[in-house]
């Protein structure tokens, strides 16, 4: 039987400057308190990171608030966050309002992520294409389809709309839980319903909360443009790109000097922090990974 395997090694990396509150003593990146906001999607994989790089630097205290996209990037502009957690780098204009403020913010790509979508284990329809998904998104489907997302302005809404829809409205049996957990919630309870979430929610095999959600509803397979197999969000597959709804996670740092917010993405870059993204499956975009075949004797 083949297999893939991987090889890791570390890809170099760099941080820039920090910034900090101007409130009592200067924080440094090992030592301080900062507030992050973080798209809520990543809130697993992010609350690991914490405890591990706090666990290291037992001086540091990394505050975040799981918010949407739309408001994480709202909290960059307007000082309320010097480091944010998205799904997207800054756009031209976004440099351009920076760049006229003399400021010049860091930002990278910390790993390759994927959006998941969930259905009732009651569904027969588990196995998609790429054109039954887009006809679901678009509300052309012939059977009827409840789509859920975890927020309105989420990174999860803006992903379908950009990458699947192409601009095209969300069709009107489209709804907006509060929370993943709703988002659960309700696919547990509607045989009909199909809810999208980030892969992160679903990946962690030591998290109570990944098990909950495998045990309760059912991962989708997707078939992906000029693809053969159908296969679910795993990481070889993110990382191959043959699962087809891939995104990327990346931290935009707004600091002038070297605080705790640069100690922090360092550590997110480094081969620990890069680990842990790696045990929730999505694949790390700061290690060289190499995949091997491999024969297995029965």
């Amino acid at each position: 039987m083949a297999l893939a395997t991987a090889s890791v090694s570390m890809l170099a990396v760099g941080c820039g400057g920090a910034d900090n509150s101007g409130k009592g003593e200067l924080d440094t990146p090992t030592k301080g308190e900062i507030h992050i906001s973080v798209d809520k999607t990543y809130q697993p994989l992010m609350e690991s990171e914490i405890r591990v790089f706090e666990s290291q630097y037992p001086k540091a205290k990394i505050i975040a608030h799981y918010k949407p996209e739309a408001e994480c990037f709202k909290d960059l502009f307007n000082d309320s966050a010097r480091l944010i957690i998205v799904t997207r780098d800054l756009k031209e204009n976004e440099l351009e309002y920076f760049k006229k403020e003399k400021m010049r913010p860091q930002s990278a790509k910390l790993a390759t992520d994927a959006i998941a979508l969930i259905v009732n284990h009651k569904n027969a329809d588990s196995i998609l294409t790429m054109d039954q998904v887009r006809e679901i998104m678009n509300g052309k489907a012939q059977k009827k389809w409840n789509i859920v997302f975890d927020d309105q302005n989420s990174s999860t809404v803006r992903y379908i709309l950009d990458s699947i829809n192409k601009g095209q409205p969300l069709p009107p049996n489209t709804m907006a839980a509060k929370s993943n957990e709703e988002v659960l919630s309700h696919v547990e309870k509607d045989v009909n319903a199909v809810g999208v979430i980030g892969v992160n929610w679903i990946s962690d095999t030591n998290d109570s909360t990944a098990i909950e959600f495998s045990s309760r509803v059912t991962t989708v397979k997707l078939r992906g443009d000029g693809y053969t197999d159908f296969v679910k969000p795993y990481q070889y597959y993110i990382g191959t790109k043959s699962y087809p709804l891939t995104r990327g996670m990346f931290y935009i740092l707004k600091e002038p000097r070297q605080g705790l917010g640069s100690g922090f993405v360092t550590f997110l870059s480094s081969q620990p922090g890069q680990l842990v993204i790696g045990k929730f499956k999505l694949f790390p975009a700061r290690l060289n990974i190499v995949f091997r075949e491999a024969t297995l004797s029965e």
